[in-house]
């Protein structure tokens, strides 16, 4: 009936609007923010943090040296940038040498040109996102691109002509976000090739992770990135060679680990927070200050920088953590909140490390950005986070949940490096189950699941290339969190203890590594000794997700005698599973005395019948009251009240009305 719709409708539209504390980070981004209607205004303190110990002066780390590398070093990159504020625009050159990890001769190089992506309305990204990320839009005549100015050989040989810009997922010719570049001689496996590069950033207005706002600079992104080439076995390639993908309305990013060394100079009067450490102190030349950073064993490197920023500094240390320099540029609005980044911060890398495997580099940097950058805010890079931006004085918990998630990301995208074009979820999801875990640890915010599963409307594959998702949020609604409560919901099954080892087994074997999510099924299967093979094809390769119902309630009168006394009731309840296989259902039956007794249905069929009998009728019957089985979203067909005869009716009508009083609650479920 009509009034029921539409309460049913204004219900679903506070969901909506509260499920996730912060509202979902749409098109790609990060939620950082999936917060329970519980959820206190502020945070408490950690109890590590609450007892101040002092902290050893720790000197600035040194490159490790090439017999103790982490990671295979497929590139090493060598940049000199200069930002330009008054243009808005960098101006660079860089000098990448590649070493082919396959055995196939390649002579064709390709690199990510991602800040051409917010050149114009017509290349893909804008295309796909209408101009809008994470709910900012892009400011009025806010495009930005890059232009290669220089591109050469180390002998010298200019490669310009040699360039062509491809678009291998759509065809998009207003796309350059991708070039390919035809090499004078192959490159056999195992051997390295260096190339030097000229070029000029526009940066964009700040909307989508990079770019400008005011005096502050996010350069993320920024400069030309070599493409991975994925030898074979590589996440289960049968034959070795190139990832290629555009930059996306939803993609984020696949890069090989390597080597960054990198000078940037700034006006004078500017701070600089970037990837990896500074390898010598800022000096002053001709007005320009000038930095020059180090690392090693990443993917990425990003950089902050603003003459407005707030720094403050600690050294931490922990198990798991050797030593690391916990660095914060903060937004002046922020500057009275240090204490408060600085314990997430030490949690988080504390909690991860023990959870997931040690820490290993010696920096951490959190920048904040303005309120008018918020564009850039919660994002993540190597050794490099950036907050929300600061918009008021006093934030809740959102500014923890924050800090936490994307220093999760420093052990799922920085260290395990799944490819997020086509696996993000191994990135995402993952990371927002660590975060609900610690937010619940350390500052007693647990996330209701039942309010979040019931946001995923669209239920897809989990291992999605991210621009295949079709409907409104589809890809923040599974990538984000489908995949945290599949990731719950095998923790439920296999109790917590198990899924710690999981997890820990997952992280600490595939570190560096570039893991599929077959990958992850063969730790599940090797760590639980048996075949997921089911489950994974049903709610990881696929959109499953089960849908029970209560069909029909029954109830038949049978009198023993005149008297009340002698009356029982035979009740007949029709269930049935129109989704995917799911077992151990719990069923909760409600009788007009008040009476309850549940029982489970072990799901192996589509349908089945229960039989019941009892001294008073049967008036309703639930599927799931307790909303225990995560992956179901459908909530609405999982209650029904019988329909009772007239006389059993007037015979019970005080106790239904009573019952009914307290079980439209659980209607909307």
């Amino acid at each position: 009936m009509k009034p029921q719709s539409l309460r049913y409708t204004l219900i679903f539209a506070a969901f909506a609007a509260f499920a996730l504390g912060g509202g979902i980070w749409a098109l790609s981004g990060h939620n950082p923010a999936v917060l329970t209607a519980a959820a206190p205004k502020e945070a408490k303190s950690p109890l590590a943090a609450q007892i101040k110990a002092p902290q050893p002066v720790l000197p600035e780390s040194k490159p490790i040296p090439v017999s103790e590398a982490l990671s295979e070093r497929v590139a090493e990159y060598h940049i000199d940038a200069q930002l330009i504020p008054s243009a808005g625009s960098l101006r660079a050159s860089e000098t990448v040498t590649w070493t082919h990890p396959g055995q196939k001769p390649v002579q064709d190089l390709y690199f990510h040109l991602y800040p051409n992506a917010f050149a114009s309305e017509d290349t893909t990204f804008m295309k796909e996102s209408g101009g809008t990320l994470r709910g900012d839009r892009m400011p009025a005549n806010g495009y930005g691109s890059m232009t290669l100015t220089d591109l050469r050989t180390s002998d010298g040989v200019s490669l310009m002509q040699r360039l062509q810009y491809v678009q291998p997922d759509d065809g998009n010719v207003n796309d350059k976000t991708l070039v390919k570049v035809h090499l004078p001689e192959p490159v056999n496996g195992g051997e390295s090739v260096t190339l030097r590069l000229k070029y000029e950033v526009k940066l964009p207005k700040i909307f989508a992770r990079m770019g400008i706002s005011g005096d502050f600079v996010m350069a993320g992104q920024w400069f030309p990135k070599i493409s991975v080439y994925e030898p074979a076995g590589t996440r289960g390639a049968k034959q070795e060679g190139w990832n290629l993908h555009q930059y996306h309305g939803t993609s984020e990013f696949y890069s090989d680990f390597g080597i960054y060394s990198v000078t940037l100079s700034v006006p004078s009067n500017y701070t600089v927070a970037a990837t990896g450490f500074p390898v010598k102190t800022a000096r002053l030349k001709q007005g320009q200050k000038i930095y020059q950073f180090y690392a090693d064993d990443v993917h990425d490197f990003a950089w902050a920088a603003s003459p407005d920023f707030a720094v403050a500094e600690e050294a931490f240390s922990a198990p798991g953590v050797p030593g690391v320099r916990i660095k914060l540029y903060l937004d002046p609005l922020h500057k009275d909140l240090q204490e408060r980044y600085f314990q997430a911060a030490k949690a988080a890398l504390s909690a991860f490390s023990k959870w997931y495997g040690s820490y290993p580099y010696s920096t951490l940097s959190i920048v904040v950005p303005p309120k008018a950058g918020n564009g850039a805010g919660g994002m993540e890079y190597p050794t490099l986070i950036t907050a929300f931006g600061a918009a008021e004085d006093a934030p809740g918990t959102q500014l923890e949940r924050t800090v936490i998630h994307e220093i999760g990301h420093q052990f799922f995208y920085g260290m395990i490096a799944s490819n997020e074009f086509e696996e993000a979820w191994l990135d995402e999801s993952f990371t927002s189950y660590a975060e609900d875990r610690l937010m619940e640890q350390e500052y007693g915010v647990a996330s209701n699941t039942a309010l979040q599963a019931s946001l995923v409307t669209s239920s897809q594959p989990l291992n999605l290339e991210t621009w295949k998702y079709t409907g409104d949020d589809a890809y923040t609604r599974n990538v984000y969190i489908r995949g945290k409560l599949v990731l719950k919901d095998i923790e439920q099954q296999v109790g917590t203890k198990t899924m710690d080892a999981i997890m820990a087994t997952y992280a600490r074997k595939y570190r560096f590594q570039h893991p599929s999510t077959a990958d992850f099924q063969k730790t599940v299967e090797k760590v639980t000794k048996k075949s997921w093979q089911t489950y994974f094809v049903q709610y990881v390769y696929s959109g499953g997700a089960p849908d029970f119902s209560i069909d029909n309630i029954v109830n038949t009168l049978h009198k023993k005698g005149r008297d009340t006394d002698g009356l029982r009731y035979d009740s007949s309840v029709a269930v049935s599973n129109k989704g995917s296989q799911y077992g151990d259902v719990p069923v909760k039956f409600t009788f007009s005395d008040g009476y309850t007794v549940q029982r489970y249905w072990n799901g192996k069929d589509k349908q089945t019948t229960f039989q019941l009998s009892y001294k008073a009728p049967l008036i309703s019957a639930e599927i799931d009251p307790e909303h225990s089985i995560l992956l179901e979203s459908k909530h609405l067909n999982n209650f029904r009240l019988a329909e009772l005869e007239q006389d059993t009716l007037s015979r019970w009508t005080l106790s239904i009305t009573n019952l009914i009083e307290n079980l439209l609650g659980t209607l909307v479920w």
